[in-house]
């Protein structure tokens, strides 16, 4: 499902019309991003959780050189869903 097509559903639900509900589905799509990039994690009751990750230091290897090269520490966003939705989902 494409943002489009949640805004079309919002808006057919709801009555509301399809420009507010893209600012409103935008809006909350830059919170999120938001509080992200600020290591604050987001919760919503009942759908899930979107979590900052840190991802330790490591070592890879570049294969066209042959080169090792150290990857730094750093954070990766996630998506940890609530127990009831993944129960839905299975």
């Amino acid at each position: 499902m494409t943002k489009a097509e949640i805004v079309n559903a919002i808006a057919k639900e709801t009555g509301i019309d399809k420009l507010t509900v893209l600012r409103s589905v935008e809006s909350f799509m830059e919170q999120v991003k938001g509080s992200l990039s600020k290591n604050e994690n987001v919760y919503l009751r009942g759908f899930g959780s979107f979590i900052v990750k840190k991802r330790a230091k490591k070592t890879a290897r570049n294969i066209s050189k042959n080169t090792a090269i150290e990857i730094p520490e750093h954070n990766i966003p996630a998506f940890k869903p609530a127990k009831t939705f993944s129960a839905m989902v299975k």
